[in-house]
């Protein structure tokens, strides 16, 4: 299991588009992968999902990953995060 915690760093949050570009990229990948905060945790190949968490700026998510491809998944998900989702 691959275990990374993030920083939401774009100014509007997890809206509906980043969590769009999360459940794509998650979605490519065979693994298990969850988003985790204040104690709920989501399935990141689900937008809506991804929605209910809402995730504020600068809230921190926990990312799990689990399969075979796990270190690919968690660096493309942390990418999108890094990357302030291309919003700005």
């Amino acid at each position: 299991m691959t275990e990374k915690i993030l920083t939401v760093k774009n100014r509007a949050g997890v809206h509906a588009r980043p969590a769009a570009l999360i459940a794509q990229a998650a979605n490519k990948f065979a693994s298990e992968i969850t988003l985790e905060k204040d104690g709920m945790t989501v399935n990141a190949k689900s937008i809506m999902g991804v929605i209910t968490m809402a995730a504020a700026y600068n809230s921190q998510v926990v990312l799990k990953t689990e399969g075979a491809d796990e270190s690919d998944a968690a660096s493309a998900i942390q990418a999108l995060f890094d990357s302030k989702f291309e919003e700005e």
